[in-house]
């Protein structure tokens, strides 16, 4: 593939928040990357992401650092840091154009970049995304946001910051109808906006293990280090502690009742929890922490949804986490943080099976448990159904996105309705 007049290869750049170990945004990459490989292995592609040096490392394509401040770091001291801070945003008023204008399309694949369900600083992902639309198009790239989540901002600055970079976008597409509605509350105009199945709902599923050849009935047990969000900065430590308490009293449970547990996470930032976990079944089940415990690091989506495939039920809370399940069709509980992870459940017809995560009750937990236990087999046939209807619709905005930014005539739009 070439640009119009030229004989040079489509230069594309995928932005976001990659290479910082969330496996959640690497699982929207990587079904963009197939996606791309597949349709248009011409194209040039490369990153320009929070976390380039890793990023190269795990993919082998070029990355760049999306902020000044990315690539230069912290100072010495408080101080100095907060001055490279300062320097770094009027510094990328002229680093993020020049950076851009060398591609002819910047693609944001998937990934909650236009949420504020965790703890959030609008000079922080909200600032670059909104440059990063503003130079893409004064350099005249297309940009193309694809099957993103957003909710409500309550924030002015993060409000203007979204909508502003999504007016911007030539494409756009969320993953959910809660996204586009919250972004037509927030002023957007998203008649033309289509809504596809999340991103990673594209990636092949790994080959299970026999259960026959499972030591006992295992239980991916998904982590996360929760502190609410950006109201609750007063007390994010007690909230954190109180979800700690209970994950490991379920934990236990687990254990107790004859399960072998699997430990997954979606970013490291988990490990916390992770070490709570098992710290806790050393000290008060010695003889049967090593055994029934197996906790692996999984470098990437894919990794995490192979371990996954070994699990019979999984209890998660991170979106991603309860995604990767949902796409192999496992009996689910989501111990939901934020509305997106409900709307995955109630799609896949599990709604009875979630309770959130600010709210949780270990004694109502055991009984979702329970319940989902004992309705496995007559649940997964609709699950896997879904999921053929989620492959069909997500070729569907492929080839969208191939007419719209690659190719040279008039855009096309295939409706989901």
């Amino acid at each position: 593939m070439t640009t119009a007049g030229t004989s040079r290869p489509l230069r594309i750049a995928i932005f976001g928040l990659l290479g910082s170990g969330n496996l959640g945004n690497h699982g929207s990459l990587d079904a963009m990357l197939r996606f791309l490989r597949t349709s248009h292995p011409d194209a040039e592609i490369s990153c320009v992401c929070s976390g380039p040096e890793e990023l190269e490392r795990q993919y082998g394509i070029p990355a760049t650092a999306m902020t000044w401040y990315a690539a230069h770091g912290p100072g010495r001291s408080r101080i100095t840091t907060a001055v490279r801070k300062l320097f770094g945003k009027v510094a990328d008023l002229v680093r993020m154009p020049r950076l851009l204008r060398r591609y002819d399309v910047v693609i944001v694949p998937g990934m909650g970049v236009l949420e504020t369900t965790l703890e959030l600083n609008p000079w922080g992902w909200p600032y670059a995304l909104f440059l990063m639309c503003v130079s893409a198009r004064m350099g005249g790239a297309k940009v193309a946001l694809v099957s993103v989540g957003a909710n409500v901002a309550r924030e002015r600055s993060i409000r203007w910051l979204y909508t502003t970079a999504a007016r911007l976008a030539t494409y756009r597409s969320y993953r959910d109808n809660l996204s586009r509605d919250s972004m037509r509350a927030m002023g957007l105009d998203v008649s033309q906006d289509e809504v596809y199945p999340d991103l990673a709902f594209a990636l092949p599923e790994p080959i299970p293990l026999e259960p026959s050849l499972r030591p006992r009935k295992t239980v991916g047990l998904g982590l996360m280090e929760y502190h609410g969000t950006s109201a609750d900065r007063g007390r994010s430590d007690e909230i954190y502690a109180e979800y700690e308490a209970k994950i490991v009293e379920f934990a236990r449970w687990l254990v107790d009742d004859g399960y072998r547990i699997r430990i997954v996470t979606g970013d490291p930032v988990d490990e916390v929890v992770v070490a709570a976990v098992y710290d806790d079944l050393r000290k008060t089940r010695p003889e049967l922490a090593e055994s029934r415990l197996v906790r692996e690091p999984a470098d990437s989506l894919g990794e995490l949804m192979s371990q996954l495939a070994g699990t019979d039920l999984v209890v998660a809370s991170r979106y991603h986490n309860v995604q990767s399940a949902l796409r192999l069709s496992k009996p689910t509980i989501s111990i939901s943080y934020a509305t997106k992870n409900d709307i995955l459940m109630e799609d896949m017809r599990l709604a009875e099976f979630r309770q959130s995560i600010r709210n949780l009750s270990v004694s109502r937990l055991i009984e979702q448990f329970r319940a989902l236990e004992a309705r496995a087999g007559r649940l997964e046939p609709a699950m896997r159904e879904k999921n053929t209807e989620y492959a069909v619709l997500l070729e569907q905005q492929f080839a969208v996105l191939s007419k719209t930014l690659f190719d040279t005539g008039s855009s096309v739009r295939v409706s989901r309705h």
